[in-house]
């Protein structure tokens, strides 16, 4: 049964730009990736947190510090529990983008195509593997304004309604300059 609150549950921003080397190594550590992208489906606290990663909450506490004091998230609310207040965090963006860098700062974020292209296997493996690649021969502007619709499509996919019996799907895109062949001009 699908349901049509608001993903995630509280309110963010839609784009936050991330420059600095805390941001950055926040936003790109894998672990913290995963509780970023955790925390737009709705808000949780520490304890929901590490029971989605089946980590300590020692170690959930530790990186979702850094990820508050990098300002990618934050409390949304807090509710008592046993007599204690416990928080529930959020993202502060629904979409955090990478803002212009250093070259010193490139080192910072790791290429995880890899990674992603690895956790296609057991799709592929299940014949639901939905993937194709295009090359097209456009200029820095348009390759801009293509991508801002991609970005648009992101966001849609971000905020699909959720469904109680649904399989988690992973929407994967990649857009870069690359040397690929080309026909001569036609006669």
């Amino acid at each position: 049964m699908s349901t049509s609150q608001q993903v995630p549950d509280y309110e963010l921003d839609e784009v936050r730009i991330v420059t600095s080397n805390q941001e950055l190594r926040a936003m790109f550590d894998p672990f913290r990736s995963t509780l970023l992208q955790l925390l737009l489906d709705r808000a949780a606290s520490i304890q929901e947190l590490a029971t989605a990663v089946g980590r300590p909450k020692g170690t959930v506490a530790y990186h979702v510090r850094l990820l508050t004091e990098a300002g990618m998230i934050k409390v949304v609310r807090t509710q008592t529990v046993r007599g204690q207040q416990e928080r529930f965090y959020g993202r502060t963006a629904r979409l955090f983008g990478v803002g212009r860098i250093t070259p010193e700062q490139t080192a910072l974020i790791p290429n995880p195509m890899a990674d992603w292209a690895a956790e296609t296997t057991p799709a592929h493996a299940a014949d639901a593997l939905r993937a194709i690649r295009r090359h097209a021969w456009i200029d820095e502007a348009d390759a801009e304004a293509f991508w801002d619709r991609v970005l648009d499509l992101v966001s849609e996919f971000s905020q699909l309604p959720r469904s109680e019996q649904g399989t988690a799907h992973a929407f994967l895109v990649a857009f870069y300059p690359t040397e690929f062949p080309r026909l001569p001009e036609g006669s």
